[in-house]
């Protein structure tokens, strides 16, 4: 048996997930219930794309449900107290780089999650990114280099939290 590989997940990214999957259970599936019952009433299923419409957003809002539960069963806890406690970057660690390689000089902050929580633009980057795999290990002062989709970056961790 294969076994699957672990969710990781902050407790924030936990709840949320679990907040996700009861918003469709409870909400969303019932909506979309109402609307096939609905829909049915138009007559003939083949040609009413309100039915088509319905059951394929019934269908996809499965999937998504499906896929939460599933990741829901394989969730390791990010330790956000022990990454706030040590002095090298880990998931749930808080970084502040600085780019070397370009004119901007600006100082950016981001959390390690696990690539299930990410989300750069709110500064929240996968250990699995480039930036993020770059960065695991690596202490103040440490100098990062690594492929970006516009080529070689190098950065300067200035603080771990």
């Amino acid at each position: 048996m294969v076994k699957k590989k672990s969710v990781l997940l902050t407790k924030e990214g936990l709840k949320q997930l679990e907040e996700e999957l009861h918003q469709l259970k409870e909400v969303v599936m019932k909506e979309i219930a109402q609307k096939i019952k609905e829909a049915k009433e138009f007559g003939d299923l083949s040609e009413n794309s309100e039915y088509i419409e319905a059951k394929e957003h019934q269908a996809a809002t499965a999937a998504r449900i499906m896929e939460i539960e599933n990741m829901l069963r394989n969730v390791e806890i990010i330790n956000e107290k022990k990454a706030a406690k040590s002095d090298v970057v880990q998931l749930g660690s808080h970084v502040v780089v600085k780019p070397l390689d370009t004119e901007d000089k600006k100082k950016e902050e981001y959390v390690i999650v696990g690539s299930t929580e990410a989300d750069p633009f709110n500064g929240k980057i996968s250990n699995e990114s480039p930036l993020g795999s770059a960065l695991m290990g690596k202490k103040e002062k440490d100098k990062v280099e690594f492929k970006a989709p516009k080529g070689m970056r190098e950065y300067q961790v200035v603080k771990v939290a």
